[in-house]
């Protein structure tokens, strides 16, 4: 088969994000000063059709990381260097998110003073999080990402 999109020398790929959402993925990444691919509806053995995103020389924090696993929970991150895959992994959602949601309670102290929101999730599908500090329990759709 015919590869659709550039090959990276050094930098990411996100693979396997859901249509509907990859310039989601790609809008929270912010601006790249480098080779960005996007491919959308791309043919999936696994998904039927997916989205993938090719960034030259990036490489994603953890919370980027946590960001995109908040919208693309089953998406794949491959590392590359020397063009070859350095590392490849699946995301995750971690039990606990720092710095990733904003609490939308307006009483909460991190909108009052410069901390750190902390969330831990509680159930991840559908997606449900309580801020640790004013406890405020919160569903996917009300989600706010910092």
């Amino acid at each position: 088969m015919k590869t659709l999109v550039h090959n990276l020398e050094n930098g990411t790929v996100i693979d396997h994000i859901p249509p509907e959402i990859t310039f989601h993925v790609w809008n929270l990444l912010g601006k790249q000063h480098d080779v960005v691919v996007v491919g959308n509806h791309l043919p999936s053995k696994r998904m039927g059709k997916k989205g993938i995103i090719k960034i030259a020389n990036k490489f994603l924090s953890e919370a980027e990381a946590n960001k995109i696993t908040l919208l693309a929970p089953h998406a794949t991150v491959s590392v590359i260097k020397e063009g070859k895959v350095f590392h490849k992994y699946k995301l995750s959602l971690p039990s606990l998110l720092k710095g990733v949601i904003t609490c939308i309670n307006p009483n909460c102290i991190t909108r009052h003073e410069q901390r750190e929101t902390a969330f831990k999730v509680i159930q991840e599908n559908p997606l449900k999080v309580r801020c640790l500090y004013c406890e405020l329990l919160i569903h996917s759709q009300e989600i706010v990402l910092s």
